[in-house]
Order: C-alpha cells, then sequence, then structure tokens
C-alpha cells in the first residue's frame, strides 16, 4: 500500500503543477483530474480507525457540503475567502493509525467545493492560468520537489499525512484565493471579517483567563497548573497557533496605519484593533507570536517609513533584549547554564535543531524525504516508541532541509524571496498597496514564526496569502510616498479578464 501512496503523491502532485503552471484550458482540467485521483488514493491509503458506515456517512455529507459551497461559489466567489476564515481554528482529532492529527475537516469541504467549481469553469471555457503570478512557478516546484521525496522517504505515512492533508489541498486554495475577482469592497469586508474574528477570540481568550479555565486541549491544563502564568487558547487547539492568528490580524491593521491613506474614524478604528487584539496575544503568552509581531511591525515600517524609523525600532529592540538579559535569572539560564539552559528556555527545540541540522549535513542533497524527520531522529537517538510528540519538529527551515534537502531549501527560499518583493516592493499609497503591504508582512510573521513553531505549509492562511500575493501583483499600485496621510478614496475596481461566475 506504501508503493500505491507514493505513486499517488506523485499522480496528485503532478495535477497541481499543472493547475498551477499549464497554460491551456485543457491541460489544467486534467491537472485537476490527477489531482483528484492522487487525493482518493492518499485518502484510502490514510482512512481513519472509524467504522465503514461513518466513514460511509461522511464522504457523504461531505460530498454534499461541497457541492452546496461549489454553487455558492458560482454566484459569489468571495465566499470562498469567508469560509476559510471561519475554517481556520476547525481542528479537529482523528486517529489515522496509531497517529492522532488534527485536520481542518470543515475546510476539506470547501476545497472540495472550490475543485467542482473550478472544474465546471474550465469546462466552460475559463481560459485563465498561472493565477498565483510571481509565485506559481516556486510554489509548483517546491510542490513537485516534496511530492518526488515520497519516493525515497522514510517515513512514507506522515509523509503522506502532510501530502494529502495539507499541501494538495491548501495548494489548491491558493489557486482559488488567486483567482478571486479584484474588488476593493470585498477585500475590505474581508479584513473586517479578519479583524472581528480576531476581536471574539481574544474575547474568548480573555474569559479563560479570568475564569482559568481553557478548552479542548489538556496539555494545555497541564502545563497552567504547573507554570507561574496561565496561558489561554481561546478557541484553538494550540495557544501559538491562536497567538498567530492574532499576530496576521494585527499587522493588517498596521499596513493602514503606517502606510497612510485613511483618515478619521477609520484610522481610530485601526487602531482600537490593535490595542485590543495585542491584549488577547498578550495572555497566550507565545513567545513565538510576539517575534513574529515584532519583525511584521519592523518590516512594515521599513517598507513605509524608510531607514531611519527602522533604525529607530531596532536600536529599541536591542536596548529592550539588553535589558531583559541583564535579569538576574534569565541570564543564569543563558549563560550560567549553557546549552542546557538554552534549551530549557526553548522548551527543547535546542536539541531538535541540532540533530535537525546534523540529518541535514548527512543527507546535504535529497534529505531523509517529505515527513521524515521525526522517525530519523527518533532512530539515531534510540528513542523507544513508534512516533512520540517529543521529536516532531518545531523549526521549518531546519524541517525542510533535513527532510528536502538542499534543493528543498533552495525551493523554499525561492518561494519566500518570489513573495515578499512581489507585495513589499514599489508601494505606493493606495488601496492596493495597503492590501499588498499587509499581505506580505502577515507572510513575514508567520514565516518567522514558523521558525520557532514550524507548521508552515500545515497553515492555510500561508496558503491564503501565497494566493492574494499572485491577486494583488496583477493590479497596479498608486505610485507616491506612505509619509502624508491622504483623504480616503474610494477602492479601485479592476476589469478581470475575463469574468466567470465560478470563484
Amino acid at each position: 500500500m506504501s508503493a500505491a501512496a507514493q505513486a499517488a503523491a506523485v499522480l496528485g502532485s503532478a495535477g497541481l503543477v499543472a493547475l498551477l503552471l499549464a497554460p491551456t484550458r485543457i491541460a489544467r482540467l486534467a491537472g485537476l483530474v490527477a489531482w483528484a485521483s492522487g487525493l482518493a488514493v492518499l485518502g484510502l491509503y490514510l482512512l481513519p480507525d472509524i467504522s465503514r458506515a461513518k466513514l460511509a456517512a461522511a464522504a457523504a455529507g461531505g460530498l454534499v457540503v461541497a457541492i452546496g459551497v461549489a454553487l455558492v461559489l458560482g454566484r459569489w466567489p468571495y465566499f470562498l475567502a469567508f469560509a476559510t476564515l471561519a475554517c481556520i481554528p476547525l481542528r479537529l482529532p482523528v486517529d489515522i493509525g496509531d497517529e492522532k492529527v488534527n485536520l481542518l475537516l470543515p475546510l476539506y469541504a470547501v476545497v472540495g467545493g472550490l475543485a467542482l467549481a473550478l472544474a465546471w469553469a474550465l469546462v466552460r471555457g475559463d481560459e485563465r492560468s498561472r493565477e498565483l503570478g510571481p509565485v506559481a512557478w516556486p510554489a509548483a516546484a517546491f510542490a513537485g520537489w516534496s511530492s518526488l521525496s515520497l519516493l525515497w522517504a522514510v517515513d512514507v505515512h506522515r509523509g503522506a499525512i502532510f501530502l494529502g492533508a495539507f499541501l494538495l489541498p491548501f495548494g489548491l486554495l491558493a489557486i482559488g484565493f488567486a483567482r478571486l475577482p479584484w474588488r476593493g469592497r470585498w477585500l475590505t469586508w474581508l479584513w473586517v471579517g479578519l479583524a472581528g474574528t480576531a476581536l471574539a477570540y481574544a474575547a474568548v481568550g480573555g474569559y479563560q483567563w479570568f475564569t482559568r479555565d481553557v478548552f479542548w486541549n489538556p496539555s494545555v491544563e497541564v502545563f497552567n497548573a504547573y507554570a507561574p502564568f496561565f496561558r489561554v487558547n481561546s478557541v484553538f487547539w494550540d495557544p501559538s497557533v491562536y497567538g498567530r492568528y492574532l499576530t496576521v490580524a494585527i499587522l493588517a491593521a498596521l499596513a493602514g496605519i503606517v502606510l497612510g491613506g485613511v483618515r478619521g474614524w477609520r484610522m481610530a478604528g485601526l487602531y482600537a484593533v490593535v490595542v485590543a487584539t495585542w491584549l488577547g496575544l498578550l495572555i497566550s503568552f507565545s513567545q513565538s507570536s510576539f517575534v513574529a509581531l515584532a519583525t511584521g511591525i519592523v518590516v512594515a515600517v521599513a517598507v513605509a517609513w524608510g531607514r531611519r524609523a527602522t533604525l529607530a525600532l531596532i536600536a529599541l529592540g536591542l536596548v529592550t533584549t539588553a535589558v531583559v538579559v541583564a535579569v538576574p535569572q534569565v541570564r543564569d539560564e543563558l549563560v550560567g547554564k549553557s546549552r542546557a539552559g538554552v534549551n530549557r528556555i526553548t522548551s527543547g527545540r535546542a536539541n531538535l535543531v541540532g540533530q535537525g541540522a546534523r540529518i541535514a549535513l548527512d543527507h546535504p542533497v535529497a534529505g531523509v524525504g517529505v515527513g521524515g524527520f521525526s522517525r530519523e531522529y527518533q532512530r539515531r537517538l534510540g528513542i523507544p516508541g513508534k512516533d512520540p510528540k517529543r521529536v516532531a519538529s518545531h523549526t521549518m527551515p531546519v524541517t525542510v532541509a533535513a527532510e528536502l534537502g538542499v534543493v528543498g531549501l533552495g525551493l523554499l527560499g525561492w518561494l519566500l524571496a518570489g513573495a515578499f518583493l512581489a507585495t513589499l516592493r514599489g508601494l505606493g499609497r493606495g488601496f492596493t498597496s495597503r492590501v499588498s503591504l499587509a499581505t506580505g508582512v502577515a507572510l513575514v510573521a508567520i514565516t518567522v514564526h514558523s521558525v520557532f513553531y514550524a507548521a508552515f505549509f500545515e497553515d492555510p492562511m500561508t496558503w491564503a496569502l501565497l494566493g492574494l500575493v499572485g491577486l494583488a501583483s496583477r493590479v497596479p499600485k498608486k505610485p507616491g510616498g506612505g509619509v502624508p496621510p491622504l483623504p480616503a478614496e474610494p477602492a479601485p475596481r479592476v476589469p478581470e479578464p475575463a469574468p466567470t461566475p465560478t470563484a
């Protein structure tokens, strides 16, 4: 069955590559069929341990929902964005073999509806292609190399989970976002949805903090029982994922503040969103989220205000770091106890990073195959058990280097460089520039967050932002500096090259 999963991964990836790059409608339709076929076989390989009756009922229900989503997308394309936003916290635990995985099951029904809507559009003659623009080639190359690496992977099962549950379905999600029509009003409402949900989740987090009651995750309850502070996770499974979501919402609001073009009560609303959301982020005690937020702020200021403001922020950060290190307890952990102290502060991540680097050096070109980090780490250290959580990787670049080698690391760099250059360069003062800046700094924050928490390609927000990179790159930016604020202006409406009723 492993051979079938490997063949299905290659087939599904070839289909996704065709959807990303093929210039003709027929080739893209064939790619969609290959993508769906590969995913179907991977789904059979990864069937959860539940009864066949429940599986049949779930499949039938998913198909009905997917058809309904496709019909709605035919009339309101932006339903894709709002449905994705609503589904991001909904990770449900599923037993796949001996492993428990939290999967975005409701979002898969949305992706299924997107696939049906895209198929109908292609059948009816939609000729659009390469919607991801500057990131189409690197995204296709990374997806293709990741799937090929399953052929030599040391852990085919975990690699199949990554490809079948994340990379292949969310790759199509990115295409769906890139195909959205450019409508300033709808994009504004999408930001309102992001800010509104972030504020609601922050309110839930505040309730948890005051009542000392967290939801869903028993490990957070155990942590809070022994820690000197109380972490909240709101409606998310993990406090760090909750923190990442609030970080993205803060930076999306910050783009309108630093770039100009917003005045009056709108500007006051942006400040209110930033402050209220930050209070929700504070009680998550997610160190990775605060580092990601700080990096996003520096990048936003650098792009919008220039070098002097950036140097001032960096100087402030260095002073803050010096003050923190001056605290005797912190200095003792970092210096007095050397490596053990650093490893304890990073919750064991230092050991994982060091061993991951050794795995990458021992397999420099092709790595150990997608999904193989945990198995190889376990083998090297002789850790018992099939897949203990303590050997899960938490540092995305190290994981990519270990699993996909220098080739995969280079493709990752190409993808990120293309996305950052497309969104953060040549900005003006108009609505398009604000959308582009918000997209770019949010992607920067997720990238930095993934250095400490991983889950970069497993996060649908990553793929949605890559889709928005393609969407924003097609629209010309209004020239001009962003220093003096301008009167509020209506969002531009750019005619679509070939309007269709699909997503």
